[in-house]
């Protein structure tokens, strides 16, 4: 399927994930170490995961406010390509974890309005890529993978001076026009593609895949 958009699954839990993000031409998977999130898998699951990806899929560890002991353990067992923060890390923080662990680190953050803009703009100095995300509902036990949609011309035609990824609630039906509108060359999807939530569908994987790599 030749397209210059990278697909991300986010949240992928079994070995047939895998395989369904392969045929489906995806570019990344997401591993997700939220303990809250239906998603979750242990760093000896995620190693398991992670061995069956074929090179070329960029492994990404999901993480939400990670303490420096929980990263040592995770990077010692799973052999990840990135890491995702996807809590409330500072700007000095993902600063921090880059210079200690030497993985290229993708930052979260939540677009409600224009007041969050300037946010990625201090990430996307520190940050080697950002993860541009629907603001989680107030309450909201998880931070991202909640299903729900920004206004994406909030961000069309802005930059920033890494590449970015564009994610909320994108589905196989709204995939197509959240490109058009905000110019992404990245989309990451996680709940549009479960039949139940955590239990990812290879036939809604491909149907996504599709949307966003039109021939």
């Amino acid at each position: 399927m030749p397209s210059d958009v990278n697909v991300k699954i986010c949240g992928v839990t079994r070995p047939q994930d895998i395989t369904a993000v392969v045929d489906a031409g995806a570019r990344y998977i997401g591993l997700n170490f939220f303990p809250k999130s239906p998603r979750y898998v242990t760093p000896e699951k995620a190693a398991e995961l992670a061995a069956l990806t074929p090179e070329g899929i960029c492994k990404v560890a999901l993480v939400v406010n990670p303490t420096d002991a929980e990263l040592d353990a995770l990077t010692a067992v799973v052999p990840i390509d990135m890491l995702q923060l996807h809590g409330s890390e500072t700007p000095e923080r993902v600063a921090e974890i880059k210079a200690r662990y030497g993985l290229p680190v993708m930052k979260a953050v939540g677009v409600g309005g224009p007041e969050d803009l300037a946010a990625l703009d201090a990430y996307g100095r520190v940050a080697d890529q950002l993860l541009v995300d629907t603001k989680p509902p107030k309450g909201a036990d998880l931070p991202g993978g909640n299903g729900l949609a920004f206004d994406w011309t909030l961000i069309a035609g802005r930059r920033w001076p890494v590449p970015w990824m564009l994610a909320g609630g994108l589905t196989s039906e709204t995939v197509a026009e959240a490109i058009r509108v905000t110019g992404a060359r990245q989309v990451d999807v996680s709940s549009a593609v479960e039949s139940a939530p955590g239990v990812k569908d290879a036939a809604l994987i491909q149907g996504f895949c599709r949307a966003a790599l039109p021939d």
